[in-house]
């Protein structure tokens, strides 16, 4: 979709397409689960790679994408198969995702895993995955021994086809201006983006009366805050901060 997505194109080898085709089809359930950041490009990206290899997969998205768009959109949504991911109420939800893998047609769950920004990383995956797939292999082996059940991760990362550093520079001036932080002329664009998150962990730090040092590492910084905000949470709701 030019102007919202710009991928001109997919670099899926065939070893790699025919190694998650084999474990796609009849005596197979297959959960795959991308695993990367990312909105909207990596759904349509995740769609095309999934047509390839089981057309007919389910998948998952979130409930105000499905039901929350309007009625045109829900029906599109629902054509293709989308399952809403409704917090509180997910029975439904898996009850038909198991049941169609099942079938041989496997599920996409997206996104699957901790979502960050690293493109050669793996993330510990999330244990619904794991939960539906042990459901489809308790229901596959009753009818047949031999039924298989996957999960197959799948891992890829966006590369630019020129130079886009003026164009990312210009976005990064935009938000360093809607958050009111100033920036060194001297930081290149990787210095001016960590800068931006320093300051606003630093703006957390203040507010909940919290040392901060900006030369220490970030996540240290983070983690240290983080923990500090849980003993507080477990000392107002009278419960063992440790746990």
């Amino acid at each position: 979709l030019r102007g919202v997505a710009n991928v001109r194109h997919i670099d899926f080898p065939r070893t790699d397409q025919q190694r998650l085709k084999a474990c796609c089809g009849e005596g197979h359930a297959t959960f795959i689960t991308p695993n990367h950041p990312e909105f909207f490009t990596d759904w349509m990206i995740d769609k095309e790679i999934v047509s390839q290899v089981s057309p007919l997969a389910a998948s998952w998205a979130t409930n105000g994408v499905v039901n929350g768009l309007g009625r045109l959109m829900q029906k599109f949504w629902l054509a293709n198969n989308l399952i809403a991911q409704i917090p509180g109420n997910s029975a439904a939800a898996r009850e038909h995702s198991v049941a169609w893998a099942v079938k041989g047609h496997g599920v996409l769950l997206h996104p699957e895993g901790g979502v960050g920004w690293h493109g050669n990383v793996v993330a510990p995956l999330l244990p619904g995955a794991v939960e539906m797939g042990l459901e489809a292999l308790e229901q596959g082996r009753a009818a047949d021994p031999n039924f298989k059940v996957w999960i197959a991760p799948v891992v890829w990362k966006l590369a630019f086809t020129g130079n886009v550093e003026r164009a990312l520079a210009k976005e990064c001036a935009y938000v360093e201006g809607s958050l009111k932080i100033e920036r060194n002329p001297a930081d290149t664009l990787p210095q001016r983006i960590h800068h931006i998150y320093s300051k606003l962990l630093a703006r957390d730090e203040a507010a909940w009366s919290m040392p901060s040092d900006e030369s220490a590492p970030y996540a240290e910084r983070q983690q240290v805050l983080l923990i500090e905000l849980g003993r507080r949470l477990g000392e107002t709701i009278s419960f063992d901060a440790a746990n």
